[in-house]
């Protein structure tokens, strides 16, 4: 995973700032009526849980997706990962791994990373090639990254130069929960006397850090899928409890 966190904000980042959440399952309703690909309209009729769900009951798919860099609309996606899970259990024996070509210019470093050969790379399917199942894998499901920003904004704009459109999905953002705790405004005080703190990282590896979850390898879609799952089964546990309403985390 590529993290947007601890950079200057760009575009992407003051895009997904302050959203407002729409009310996801009247959303998916009108897309499933609105959508031309039939793919994205059986994604979108598969529906979305209310708000008011609690987050026990909620099904969700941990997503990530590694990409040759942080502009979507200059780099491109090499992998993604998918674990399906609820708050109780995660789905390790039905996750999804793909690697794709990005149809950009690759350089050695934006490959060597994600542990991905150019041989790979140069053999991978396009992602159209693979999107009515990473969809089926999502449908339903709440989706949890570690970062929005690159997951649904390069699945966007993917979408769009592929087949015309993009794609909408309500998220669990870890990153953005850590931040609600590590990313405070400070106080009036603390700035009149000088006492600003280096910023705490909520990058994904210290975020688990603190949560005394192990440290996994990272740039590999699967992995970092599999533990922003975890991260966020630590934060509920620590932090919110099983009958938080959905609404107070999605966006």
């Amino acid at each position: 995973m590529l993290y947007l966190s601890d950079l200057k904000p760009t575009g992407i980042q003051r895009r997904a700032a302050a959203p407002e959440t729409p009310d996801w399952a009247q959303r998916f309703a009108e897309l499933a009526e609105t959508a031309r690909d039939p793919r994205l309209r059986a994604f979108y009729a598969q529906g979305m849980p209310s708000g008011d769900s609690l987050l026990q009951d909620v099904p969700m798919a941990a997503l990530d997706v590694e990409t040759t860099g942080l502009d979507p609309m200059r780099d491109g996606i090499v992998s993604i990962g998918v674990v399906p899970m609820t708050l109780a259990l995660i789905q390790s024996s039905a996750s999804r791994y793909w690697v794709v070509h990005p149809k950009v210019e690759l350089t050695p470093e934006s490959v060597a990373i994600h542990a991905i050969t150019h041989a790979q790379i140069e053999t991978a399917p396009d992602l159209d090639a693979i999107l009515g199942e990473l969809l089926q894998a999502l449908a339903g499901r709440v989706v949890v990254v570690h970062c929005r920003g690159i997951e649904r904004g390069f699945l966007d704009v993917a979408l769009k130069t592929r087949i015309g459109e993009g794609i909408e999905f309500p998220v669990i953002d870890t990153m953005e929960l850590e931040a609600r705790l590590h990313r405070k405004r400070p106080s009036l005080l603390t700035l009149l006397l000088g006492r600003r703190r280096r910023p705490v990282s909520i990058r994904l590896a210290q975020s688990r850090a603190r949560y005394r979850l192990p440290r996994y390898r990272a740039h590999h879609a699967l992995t970092d899928a599999l533990a922003s799952a975890e991260l966020l089964q630590a934060q509920v546990a620590h932090r919110f409890s099983p009958q938080t309403p959905l609404r107070a985390l999605w966006l």
